[in-house]
């Protein structure tokens, strides 16, 4: 029994971890907390059904029993590139005039209506109700003993296994990567050794949103699509990234699978309504043992 409890917590800690990811480098990098990334979840949730849709009516149908084809895999391609425009054009109207004022307050603060904006336009352009990628009923398949999961389920792990190794890659053998981590490790050094600190920004903006987008296409594939998705999502996604040690993306993969897991295990013993709770109590109970996060490093 408890095993499939902690892969149905391996399953949504997936979809946090990516989230969180995006949160803290932005907070590392831009340095203020961005409550409106939840709503870029909802949104690149809502680009990938534009483009799930799409296929549908070409195909003259549904994707078919499995929703992880190449047509899905192009739909999370096209979510992140859309997402990441739209969150160039957030901080384009909103963070970087502010970011000249240098009150980080101002910053959170517009974050706030910043997302509630995002989430209003959701229920304009789409509606209220509840959407899926995917009609069709999936069976189940044993991969243990007594652990069932879907294909989609498989699916989600598999990729943001995959998504997580390649962000590792990323930043540390690439320019642009390396170019980030000094970034955020110093700002004004990065900038007196040449390093192009606006172009850093943008592509923070984007990695961030990019996998965002990933996070709330997942969300929906294995839940279901709502405009208050995002909403939902933005405090499991802080609480991962402060579990993890804010500002370290692979605390935030590890706090969010410590969030996913303590959500779902504690069904186990108490009503599905405190699932939220019980992963800000392990937050808690960590930062009062360890301040800085499990990964997180004294400064």
């Amino acid at each position: 029994m408890i095993g499939q409890y902690l892969a149905d917590g391996i399953v949504l800690g997936s979809t946090i971890a990516l989230g969180a990811i995006g949160l803290t480098l932005t907070y590392n990098i831009l340095n203020f907390a961005n409550f409106a990334h939840g709503s870029l979840l909802s949104w690149g949730a809502y680009f990938g059904l534009v483009f799930v849709m799409a296929f549908a009516g070409v195909q003259g149908g549904t994707f078919g029993p499995l929703s992880f084809g190449w047509p899905f895999i192009v739909a999370l391609v096209g979510a992140a590139v859309l997402t990441s425009g739209l969150a160039l054009l957030v901080d384009w109207l909103v963070f970087r005039p502010l970011r000249r004022s240098n009150i980080q307050v101002a910053l959170v603060f517009a974050s706030f209506g910043a997302s509630l904006l995002l989430r209003n336009f959701i229920v304009v352009f789409f509606g209220p109700e509840p959407r899926y990628y995917n009609n069709s009923i999936q069976i189940t398949r044993e991969i243990l003993p007594g652990v069932r999961m879907t294909p989609d389920q498989i699916f989600v792990v598999a990729l943001a296994v995959v998504l997580v190794v390649a962000l590792h890659l990323f930043l540390t053998r690439t320019k642009l990567g390396k170019a980030m981590r000094a970034t955020a490790d110093n700002l004004a050094l990065a900038q007196v050794t040449g390093i192009n600190v606006q172009g850093v920004m943008r592509w923070t903006w984007v990695v961030g949103a990019s996998l965002a987008a990933v996070g709330g296409m997942f969300f929906g594939l294995t839940v279901q699509i709502l405009p208050e998705m995002g909403f939902n999502l933005v405090l499991p996604l802080f609480a991962a990234a402060i579990l993890g040690g804010i500002g370290s993306v692979y605390g935030a993969v590890l706090g969010g699978l410590v969030i996913g897991i303590a959500q779902d295990v504690s069904v186990m013993f108490i009503s599905p309504a405190y699932k939220p709770a019980v992963a800000f109590v392990i937050m808690i109970v960590v930062l009062l043992v360890r301040p800085t996060g499990i990964l997180g490093e004294k400064k």
